[in-house]
């Protein structure tokens, strides 16, 4: 055990000296970077959706636009939505803002997004009947739709070191720049 304490201790210098000395893309000193561009892209991809509500109205959702929130360690999102469908008789511009935490998936290395929360639903002048409607089955729209969203997935290429290292992906800091992904040493078996 201690043989395992001292070679974890030695690759996490190791790592950080690699680091420090010529970083390979993504890697950073204390852990793995994704930019917050490569966050939005990887967002975007999934992007636009459209969610029938039986017949009376559609909701199209646009690619979300992220904010960083390093001070809660989340990220936040607005998304547009345009309502249309036979209740309304026209269409309605609307916005979702929400916000996330993260999770790191070791089954297939992704960083994915989880626990949700719906800070809002606006529709302006939108008719109350519909409105109500959209407040009551909005917020679980938005939760099934940047549900688990994946992120970012890491390649093998990008855990090579670390898991010679006897390391593995931890906890997922927000920063100003996009995310570090931090590592630590596997447990024993």
């Amino acid at each position: 055990m201690k043989r395992r304490l001292l070679l974890t201790m030695a690759g996490v210098l190791v790592l950080g000296s690699a680091a420090r000395a010529s970083p390979a893309p993504g890697e950073q000193p204390g852990g793995y970077a994704v930019s917050a561009d490569q966050l939005q892209r990887a967002v975007a991809q999934r992007f636009p959706l459209r969610y029938p509500m039986g017949g009376l109205m559609d909701l199209d959702l646009q690619a979300p636009v992220l904010r960083l929130l390093p001070a809660l360690n989340r990220l936040g999102t607005e998304m547009a939505v345009q309502a249309s469908g036979l209740a309304l008789g026209r269409s309605y511009t609307g916005a979702f803002d929400l916000d996330f935490g993260l999770r790191y998936e070791a089954s297939d290395r992704t960083v994915r997004a989880h626990q949700l929360r719906v800070n809002s639903l606006r529709f302006a002048d939108l008719p109350p009947g519909p409105s109500a409607l959209l407040e009551a089955y909005g917020p679980a729209l938005a939760k099934q739709t940047l549900r688990e969203v994946v992120l970012h997935r890491l390649r093998p290429q990008d855990l090579a070191l670390p898991d010679g290292l006897g390391l593995q992906p931890d906890r997922i800091t927000v920063t100003p720049q996009g995310l570090l992904i931090g590592f630590v040493a596997k447990p024993l078996r």
